[in-house]
């Protein structure tokens, strides 16, 4: 694959709690030069870069992030924010402990309730996979897809492991058809990211994306 076209599929990530606005603006001038997916932004840009950007910018922002266990109304408010602020594209993390303790009808309805929320916009589904055994995967794939979320995502890049293949290829065996999915955390070469692609991932949630292919350009 060209190595600019991986670019397409990438959510262009910039997520630090230290993130000033001359890191955001460096991040969206990258965004637009290079077409990536989107950006994934910290909350309190969103309008910032809306209002400097306009429709050359496609927002993602992150709700319940990155511990996913604000109340599921907190996560509704954070989604009317960001949406009115802008965004287009919310990935939100789910109720980790109420995975943990098995209570994946109450998962199912927040996510649910989020959707609704998100409209004809995109919700993208955190289910940090790190902390999960492969049941607990396999019965979130079944709830994002009951709940009619766009992407089962695999990771927020902050807990202690970020994407696999090996999660990939359970989630590919394990989600309805209108689901997609997004690989994000630990992708660190373009290897990794064409990989990620080729196995079916629509998005890969990276922070080095862009310097990578720019280093793979000029070796070539």
């Amino acid at each position: 694959m060209d190595p600019r076209e991986m670019l397409h599929y990438v959510d262009h990530t910039q997520l630090k709690a230290y993130a000033v606005w001359e890191d955001i603006k460096k991040l969206c001038d990258e965004a637009v030069e290079f077409q990536t997916a989107s950006v994934c932004i910290p909350p309190t840009y969103i309008k910032r870069v809306h209002d400097t950007y306009g429709e050359k910018i496609n927002i993602c922002t992150v709700v319940g992030f990155p511990l996913g266990y604000s109340v599921t109304a907190a996560k509704i408010a954070e989604v009317k924010q960001a949406l009115a602020d802008g965004a287009n594209e919310i990935d939100m993390v789910v109720n980790i402990a109420d995975v943990k303790n098995g209570d994946f009808d109450a998962v199912e309805k927040e996510i649910a309730a989020l959707k609704k929320e998100t409209g004809d916009k995109i919700l993208k589904v955190i289910i940090e996979t790190c902390y999960l055994t492969e049941e607990e995967k396999i019965a979130l794939c079944k709830a994002v897809t009951n709940a009619k979320a766009d992407f089962i995502k695999t990771s927020t890049g902050f807990g202690t492991g970020g994407a696999t293949m090996e999660d990939i290829l359970l989630f590919k065996q394990h989600i309805g058809p209108d689901v997609k999915m997004k690989a994000a955390g630990g992708v660190r070469s373009v290897e990794d990211l064409e990989a990620f692609i080729n196995a079916g991932c629509a998005r890969v949630g990276t922070s080095s994306a862009v310097k990578l292919i720019q280093e793979k350009l000029k070796e070539a």
